[in-house]
């Protein structure tokens, strides 16, 4: 019983020291390993960030560009008649929004969402003002009834988009 005693006084010593020694090892490999990921993915948000600005951006110009009092400008109607001019406003965004397409990956789901919709609502008032002129009218007759439109409104579609990606964008610093 003695030799017992001896035994389990010189071991129990050593086997707390070792599940101790264990137990700090495992707690600082899990603590280093939290702290590895850490600056990865904080050396990952920091190279995104300016990507992700810069999509801001380009989608900031893109709803400025396809805005009526914009495209007008841009655009003029020259010598086309209501229908020409509309065909040629709707290329004209259509080409705008695929240009943009991929800047979708780098901003929310929301944000996408309120440029896709303020796109579409755009289309969508230009041809409702289409429909209510006689397509052989001139083209700047379709600009007109546009602008007075917008007159009529509180917020067009595209400065309520411009608005939330602003509000988005303050919110990545």
């Amino acid at each position: 019983m003695e030799i017992f005693l001896d035994i389990l006084r010189t071991t129990f010593p050593a086997i707390l020291l070792l599940i101790l020694a264990y137990l700090m090892l495992t707690t600082f490999i899990e603590n280093d390993e939290r702290r590895r990921q850490s600056e990865i993915r904080k050396a990952s948000q920091t190279q995104a960030l300016p990507v992700r600005m810069q999509a801001y951006e380009r989608l900031t110009l893109f709803l400025e560009r396809i805005s009526p009092n914009s495209i007008f400008v841009r655009v003029p109607a020259n010598q086309l008649s209501v229908k020409e001019y509309l065909t040629l406003m709707q290329l004209t965004i259509r080409n705008e929004y695929e240009y943009n397409l991929s800047q979708q990956i780098y901003i929310s789901t929301e944000a996408w969402q309120m440029v896709t919709t303020a796109k579409n609502a755009t289309v969508s008032i230009l041809n409702q003002q289409a429909s209510t002129l006689d397509p052989t009218l001139p083209g700047v007759e379709l600009a007109k009834r546009v602008l007075e439109y917008e007159l009529g409104v509180d917020s067009m579609p595209t400065t309520t988009a411009l608005n939330f990606l602003r509000n988005e964008a303050y919110m990545e610093f």
